[in-house]
């Protein structure tokens, strides 16, 4: 089955390991299959994921290739990479000196994306613009801080960072997780506060960086002032409010839809259904492989077109790994933000 010549299909799914297996190299050409995310299984060093990625690119070379490199908790790729810091290390240096704590957001976003880009891939799914809560341990130190103003202020600058990288920024997880205790990844996260709680407070980050963001990716999570599904298969969520009030015109991703939350939707089919008519343009299904294949054939069988808005999120970073070592800037950043560990 070959990959069709114009737009890039409307499913990302995961590899199983740190090369390309036979069933792989197929199943890359599929015309539903938009991209991939790596997982820290795909990645032993810096040169087996360049070979594994030029391998990808030889199937397919209009895949998207993602990964979640965050910093602190939630960082895929280590070994030969910057140990980078959990965003939550910005806000005692904003408290500070809240302009010396953007500059050095700034680096940070711009040394995470320069690394990722150099090593091949296109895009990682940052930054997170929930609003810190102690309650929510899922989010917790992923959080830049607990105010609207100081997330806002540094996801400004960590965003502005990666775009001079030459990377596309994804907020989440829109309209706001840091509030919910339960995990989403192994239960449905339930927000009972109100309307005007959430609305003035963590979708406001969503609001003032929005014109700033190429991508964003809702939470499983229900906030039943507002509706009663998850915001990621809510059209009141992502048409009327992300698409229509906020006026963005960037990529919806989901949130991967085999995480126990999702699961509330129904079928792998049903949450592909769900996710689609609600205004994603693009379905993350991972570590599931039955699910992966499922969702590639529903969507191929449902007659979806390709994203038209995927392509915009590919990398435009110039340097490899060597070319970016010799950059005083990226010495400079590793060593301001070595401070923040």
């Amino acid at each position: 089955m070959r990959a069709n010549d114009d737009k890039p299909g409307r499913v990302l799914l995961d590899l199983e390991g740190p090369l390309l297996s036979a069933s792989e190299r197929d199943l890359l050409q599929h015309p539903a299959l938009g991209g991939l995310i790596l997982f820290a299984r795909n990645y032993q060093s810096l040169p087996l994921l360049q070979e594994l990625l030029a391998a990808v690119r030889e199937c397919n070379p209009r895949l998207l290739v993602t990964v979640d490199q965050e910093g602190g908790r939630v960082q895929r790729l280590l070994e030969g990479f910057t140990r980078l810091p959990p965003l939550h290390g910005f806000a005692a240096a904003y408290a500070r000196d809240p302009a010396a704590a953007c500059a050095l957001a700034t680096e940070g976003g711009w040394l995470m994306a320069a690394e990722v880009l150099a090593a091949g891939c296109d895009l990682s799914f940052a930054p997170v613009l929930d609003v810190y809560s102690a309650s929510s341990q899922v989010i917790a130190d992923r959080a830049f801080a607990g105010d609207v103003e100081t997330v806002t202020a540094l996801a400004l600058a960590y965003i502005r960072g990666m775009h001079e990288a030459g990377m596309a920024a994804t907020g989440k997880h829109f309209p706001g997780h840091g509030s919910v205790v339960a995990d989403s990844h192994v239960e449905l996260p339930v927000d009972r506060r109100s309307a005007e709680a959430i609305l003035d407070h963590d979708y406001q980050v969503f609001a003032r960086c929005c014109a700033e963001l190429d991508a964003i990716m809702p939470a499983h999570v229900i906030y039943p002032a507002v509706d009663s599904v998850c915001a990621g298969f809510s059209s009141h969520w992502l048409q009327e409010k992300l698409r229509g009030e906020l006026g963005f015109d960037g990529v919806i991703f989901s949130d991967d839809l085999v995480m126990a939350a999702a699961h509330s939707a129904g079928s792998i089919e049903k949450r592909l259904e769900q996710s689609f008519a609600a205004g994603c343009d693009v379905a993350l299904v991972c570590n599931d492989r039955r699910a992966a294949l499922a969702a590639l054939a529903w969507v191929e069988r449902e007659g979806l077109g390709g994203s038209e808005r995927l392509p915009r999120l590919q990398g435009t970073g110039t340097l490899d790994f060597a070319a970016l070592r010799q950059q005083p800037r990226w010495e400079e950043a590793r060593a301001r933000l070595a401070a923040l560990q």
